[in-house]
């Protein structure tokens, strides 16, 4: 239980996790701790959920994560475009899934649906808090400054989730490998212009981008060759913004009103290890890129999504920390891909003329599906596919292994109601889907020891569906399948890698 005590005049905390921001990926490993049965206290200099629309975008796999713990229905129902972009070029996302597209939610919206469910949970959110300093040895031990003086947390882990400047990264001297911004875009949010929407026009002399909703006029402008500006952390002016959307565009928006003026840079730079000891990372703490296409802040819940239930475990004792190297060897993978894909899409937006040729090329390949999937599973989340097994172990390939559990419905075996998988994961648990009734028993006995941490379920799938007949699949809490086959063989070894060998600690 996290305890919070007066040392002279001293705030003093003990807890399991602290994590150190509370943007999305920070909230997002928050919910996921408070599941899995972790005490957990947030820190964030912000006084709330952020008020600058930076994200708009929520890929279908997250949308798929947000479902598969019950928090879609605060959302309500998004706008949502089956069409995306790589490097400018237009791209059809969808896949299948239960929310293929992209999805335009606000960021602020996403941050204050997953504050309020990270408080329902029972995390220990404190805003107006600084980090200052921290040691990592048996336990973690940190200082902040709060609105009330200084705050002294113990933990036994700390994650930095606390953006691409990360205090937690330069406080552990963490190496942050890659190139510093060479390009960038200004953006701004406007009231009171009107100019046609554009979707990433090329013209002479730079790239321009311009939509309007509810009044609102975001633009979004490169100069081609020219560089990114020092700025020493501040944002642009407005009147840079005017001056360059005309010197590309040839349109004076001098007279509207910004309401938000930023630039970011095409820097480029990955985390050399997510985990540091006690000490891990996620989000733009662990790694820092372009927004292209919407893919940042899905990266990093993404990220949190997948640490969450595994230190959870971890500090509850039902498994041991090599699970936590897991957490490194999956995300740093999926990151890397994921900044590899920026970097070309950086160069195609904001490459010159001698960019054309390559962007002409990859028009005509995204006409072929099996290029279009690709690229669209990237940049969705939806292709992710990870190593379940480990280098040490080689069986048969099963197409859903290391996937996603698919969204699809299940007749009850003996009465009961249909349901969704996606229910199913609502819990935070494992799963164990036994879809052959004549094996199930033998299942259900193998995996009886980790009935703490596994629910079983024995359906079957509906027809036409995406899920095998007479298979049975071992789900772990983020939804990855970790195991399957259509008897009991491997099956206690799995459960022994992802759900480990003690009891649970009630």
């Amino acid at each position: 239980m996290t305890t919070d005590h007066q040392d002279t005049d001293t705030t003093i905390l003990d807890t399991d996790v602290l994590v150190v921001g509370a943007g999305p990926a920070g909230l997002m490993l928050a919910t996921e701790l408070r599941l899995g049965g972790a005490e957990v206290v947030v820190v964030d200099q912000r006084p709330g959920p952020t008020t600058e629309s930076r994200a708009s975008t929520l890929h279908a796999r997250t949308m798929e994560i947000l479902d598969s713990r019950g928090l879609l229905d605060e959302l309500g129902t998004p706008p949502c475009e089956p069409r995306g972009h790589f490097g400018g070029v237009p791209l059809d996302l969808t896949l299948p899934s239960s929310h293929p597209g992209q999805w335009k939610v606000a960021q602020t919206r996403t941050e204050e649906l997953l504050q309020r469910r990270a408080a329902v949970l029972g995390a220990d959110l404190r805003r107006r808090h600084q980090l200052l300093s921290l040691t990592a040895e048996d336990g973690v031990e940190a200082e902040a400054i709060g609105p009330y003086g200084p705050v002294r947390i113990r933990a036994r882990y700390l994650v930095g989730c606390d953006g691409e400047d990360s205090t937690v990264r330069r406080l552990v001297r963490a190496p942050f490998p890659g190139r510093d911004a060479a390009r960038e875009l200004l953006r701004a949010d406007v009231c009171g212009v009107e100019v046609a929407d554009r979707r990433f026009q090329r013209l002479e002399h730079g790239l321009a981008i311009a939509a309007t909703r509810e009044g609102v006029t975001r633009v979004m402008v490169h100069e081609f060759g020219r560089p990114a500006a020092e700025r020493g952390g501040a944002e642009p002016d407005f009147a840079e913004v005017t001056d360059v959307w005309k010197r590309v565009t040839g349109e004076d928006i001098s007279q509207g009103t910004p309401l938000w003026v930023n630039a970011f840079g095409d820097a480029n730079r990955q985390l050399a290890h997510y985990r540091h000891g006690r000490v891990l990372f996620a989000g733009d703490a662990a790694h820092r890129q372009m927004p292209s296409g919407g893919q940042a802040l899905n990266l990093g819940v993404q990220d949190a999504f997948n640490l969450g239930w595994k230190l959870a475990a971890v500090v509850r004792g039902s498994a041991g920390e090599d699970l936590l190297d897991t957490y490194h060897s999956e995300r740093h993978t999926v990151g890397r891909q994921v900044l590899a894909n920026i970097r070309a899409q950086v160069e195609l937006l904001l490459g010159g003329s001698e960019v054309e040729p390559a962007r002409a090329l990859l028009t005509e390949l995204v006409a072929l599906d099996g290029v279009r999937q690709h690229l669209a599973g990237m940049i969705s989340g939806l292709g992710i596919r990870y190593d379940v097994e480990g280098p040490e172990i080689h069986s048969d390939e099963h197409p859903l292994l290391g996937r996603r559990l698919p969204d699809a419905w299940l007749e009850p075996a003996e009465g009961g109601v249909r349901r969704r998988t996606t229910e199913l994961l609502r819990t935070g648990r494992g799963l164990l889907l036994s879809l052959d009734g004549d094996g199930a028993l033998a299942l259900r006995a193998t995996a009886a020891p980790w009935s703490d941490r596994v629910a079983f379920v024995a359906d079957r799938p509906a027809a036409g569906g995406p899920l095998p007949v007479g298979q049975a699949l071992l789900v772990r809490p983020d939804g990855y399948v970790a195991w399957a086959g259509s008897g009991p063989a491997g099956l206690a070894r799995a459960l022994t890698r992802w759900f480990g060998t003690l009891a649970a600690d009630d």
